[in-house]
């Protein structure tokens, strides 16, 4: 353990804690969006989770909640991860919830890639090689040509790349506004936005007790998702804390054989397994100040 964070060993442990909510988030949807409208599950769960967010943090932040250095940066954040999050569910009703969390994972070669001509920051040859790898992996993934390959292939790229845009400008925001600021801009503006954007199937009321509990659930675990990242980064740096984002693929395998029944046949773990070992190995080298 690195002697300069002698609690990473805690951020580690909020970040399996954080990933396996998410995973459970992710499952959640899925299983609304065999009910509902996409836009109503990511709708209901914006507003859930910018309640629970008010109820913690206005009473200590005040007016500081949506302090803003850049209202444009955090408007624009707020649009790509809304659209991201309603384009991740409708993947969910066409493809294996494994196939579509490793496609997205995609996004954080994308960012490395991108940081070159938008944040001027050294594209490395690594990062042309784990590009390479990880669309590898995609195609093996979605098969083009193949009798399971669809137009909603393109979802999950789709999502990975509105992830990325969102990352991106997550890190030129970084230093400048609050963290909790920049958590809580994204599902205030999920709540105005869904609603322009589909104004026929944003609101729809649960038509059982256990689709009323499962929204419930995705509005708490969204919230407590996020607030273990926080955590998370308080004890340990991204360099550490990085590589156990990709336990949340193995979780959602494990979730989506035993809840859903779904299993990718072994073509679709190798891509899989490839997409992991590209953006591992990408992070692992970025800690190697020889490596660039």
């Amino acid at each position: 353990m690195d002697p300069r964070y002698p609690h990473a060993a805690r951020g580690i442990g909020l970040m399996l804690l954080a990933v396996s909510t998410f995973a459970c988030l992710d499952s959640t949807s899925k299983y609304l969006g065999q009910h509902y409208p996409a836009p109503a599950v990511v709708w209901l769960r914006s507003v859930l989770q910018t309640l629970v967010m008010m109820a913690v943090f206005v009473p200590r932040m005040g007016p500081g909640l949506v302090r803003t250095s850049s209202l444009g940066l955090q408007a624009l954040r707020g649009v790509l991860l809304t659209a991201s999050s309603v384009i991740f569910v409708v993947a969910l009703g066409y493809m294996q919830i494994a196939v579509v969390t490793s496609i997205v994972f995609l996004s954080p070669i994308i960012v490395a890639l991108a940081a070159g001509p938008l944040l001027g920051e050294r594209v490395a040859p690594r990062t042309w090689f784990a590009l390479a790898g990880g669309f590898t992996g995609a195609l093996l993934i979605v098969r083009p040509g193949g009798a399971a390959f669809g137009w909603y292939v393109i979802l999950p790229l789709t999502c990975a790349f509105s992830v990325a845009g969102y990352q991106i400008l997550t890190r030129k925001l970084a230093g400048h506004d609050h963290p909790i600021t920049t958590l809580f801009f994204p599902s205030l503006l999920g709540c105005l936005l869904i609603p322009a954007a589909f104004p026929g199937s944003f609101f729809v009321l649960p038509t059982e007790l256990p689709h009323a509990a499962a929204f419930i659930a995705i509005g708490v675990l969204a919230s407590v998702g996020h607030f273990l990242l926080i955590r998370a980064h308080a004890h340990a740096p991204a360099t550490i804390l990085a590589p156990f984002n990709y336990v949340q693929i193995l979780i959602v395998l494990v979730i989506g054989w035993v809840i859903f029944g779904q299993l990718p046949d072994g073509i679709a773990l190798t891509g899989i397994a490839l997409i992991v070992a590209s953006g591992l190995g990408l992070i692992l080298a970025s800690r190697r100040p020889s490596a660039s």
